[in-house]
């Protein structure tokens, strides 16, 4: 007897082509729409009840049914990032080629841990790509992974291998734990959270992460650096690497890399770089030529190509200095079975899964691989530096401003705070009042930025990276900044 194919399992050419035309129309529906539309609304409260109280389905429904569905209860409320006046976090839209590219790479649905198949050959080109233009030398290796947290993590596994191996410790076998010593992880005060996500689940520990302070233009200062990994040698601990920063989420800032490489390399410690948003920038745009040279020095870079290259979420990237290293890290395979190529058969190159945590891994690299294709480095040049010429507006929005105060301005990030004319109240009062504007700039939908802290006080925080930002979305954001604050002070004495 031949079992037939159950329901809702096959679909016929037609059965694709009418659900392919209208899920386009959606995607039409909904990025021309953009401009019409809130920046932000919270989810309502009722249909998040709702779907709390639903149940799985026993039944299941028709697809147009479920695409209605997704039209009442998930489209219209966002997160709001497609929007040119969102100028929130580090939160790109995505190029309509990205789009496409990740529908594309779900229909063929490989695993690329490894294999001699089409998935596997363009990663490991794109990986190349981003290896020339870092400037890493040939037997340098990478890997996409879901962002620049893993990107970090995965480059702290592989700097925590090396340090543990120059001490005598195996830390695959033994882990951080009877052997004594005490790795210790530096970072800049602006430096990612991530990072010391990475420590904790690495056995490092907060108590072993200095964080070194920055300078007057939020930069880690390489002095206080190469003084306290002097310190911690002479008190017999192990320095198990330095995180520096091309473009700190927070401020924008871009750590004097060059400088730091030479104390990382004098002292024996591995430099690892995070550069998940302002990478592109660092490495493609000649005003930050001397930074993106000095990234050629480094022993492992992230970056994230679903923030300032405008990718679908997700996909990060980390380049590995150390090829062989990262194979003794995180390979499980014994020496004396590996195949390091098979062009021919169906092992193919050395598998991914060798360089990473990953088993299974996605198709990540066809919207990467589709969307450099098609816009070139030039391509890229022109919508990073139309980002930052927006960014620069802002920040000359706010200077000229009587009732703002400029607080950071790097690459596309500008911090500011409101601080009206003949404030009389302390510091805690106007950390208040801007938390006030935040929250009626947030909630109004009209425009939208994120709040964070800059030395200290709080402050209003915009990240341009959307190239369909312009002037007047500046103008406008700052419009109800301002608004909000006349709301709020209106009846306050000055």
């Amino acid at each position: 007897m031949t079992a037939s194919v159950p329901p809702g399992w096959a679909f016929t050419a037609d059965d694709v082509r009418q659900l392919g035309h209208r899920t386009v129309e959606i995607i039409v529906a909904y990025l021309s729409g953009l401009r019409e539309r809130p920046v932000f609304q919270p989810y309502p409260t009722d249909l998040a009840g709702a779907l709390g109280a639903e149940r799985a389905p026993d039944h299941g429904a028709t697809v147009d049914a479920v695409l209605d569905d997704f039209l009442q209860r998930v489209a219209p409320y966002p997160f709001g990032n497609g929007h040119p006046r969102f100028f929130g976090w580090v939160n790109s839209p995505p190029h309509l080629l990205g789009i496409v590219a990740d529908a594309l790479a779900a229909t063929m649905n490989p695993s690329v841990a490894g294999g001699n198949h089409a998935a596997v050959h363009i990663e490991r080109q794109v990986v190349r790509w981003f290896a020339d233009l870092a400037g890493f030398p040939d037997g340098s290796t990478g890997l996409l992974v879901s962002g620049g947290s893993m990107a970090t993590l995965t480059a702290l596994t592989v700097a925590r291998h090396r340090a543990a191996v120059r001490v005598g410790v195996d830390v695959r076998a033994d882990g951080m734990q009877g052997h004594g010593r005490r790795f210790v992880l530096y970072l800049g005060a602006e430096g990612h959270g991530s990072a010391r996500k990475a420590a904790e689940l690495l056995g490092i520990g907060s108590a072993n992460i200095r964080t070194i302070a920055s300078d007057d233009r939020h930069r880690m200062r390489p002095d206080l650096l190469r003084d306290q990994i002097a310190h911690d040698l002479a008190d017999g601990r192990v320095p198990l690497a330095v995180m520096a920063t091309a473009g700190a989420v927070n401020t924008g800032a871009v750590d004097p890399v060059d400088v730091i490489a030479d104390i990382c390399a004098d002292l024996g410690v591995w430099l690892h770089v995070d550069g998940s948003y302002g990478g592109p920038a660092v490495l493609l745009l000649d005003r930050y030529r001397d930074s993106g040279t000095a990234l050629a020095r480094v022993d492992s870079l992230a970056l994230d190509p679903h923030k300032w290259l405008y990718a679908p979420v997700d996909v990060g990237l980390v380049l590995l200095r150390d090829r062989h290293g990262a194979r003794e890290t995180f390979s499980l395979v014994p020496p004396y079975l590996r195949t390091d190529d098979d062009p021919t058969g169906v092992a193919g190159p050395t598998w991914f899964s060798e360089y990473g945590f990953d088993q299974t891994r996605p198709f990540r690299a066809l919207k990467v691989w589709l969307m450099l294709k098609h816009l070139g480095l030039d391509g890229y040049r022109g919508l990073i530096a139309h980002d930052l010429a927006v960014a620069a507006r802002l920040a000359a929005g706010v200077t000229a401003a009587t009732d703002l105060e400029l607080l950071a301005h790097g690459l596309s990030v500008v911090c500011f705070r409101c601080r009206p004319a003949g404030w009389a109240g302390d510091g805690a009062a106007l950390d208040a009042l801007n938390r006030q504007v935040l929250s009626a700039v947030q909630l109004g939908g009209r425009a939208f930025l994120a709040g964070t802290s800059v030395d200290g006080v709080f402050a209003l925080r915009a990240c341009v990276v959307n190239p369909g930002s312009d002037g007047a979305d500046v103008d406008a954001l700052l419009t109800e900044v301002r608004t909000a604050l006349s709301l709020l002070t209106e009846d306050q004495p000055r």
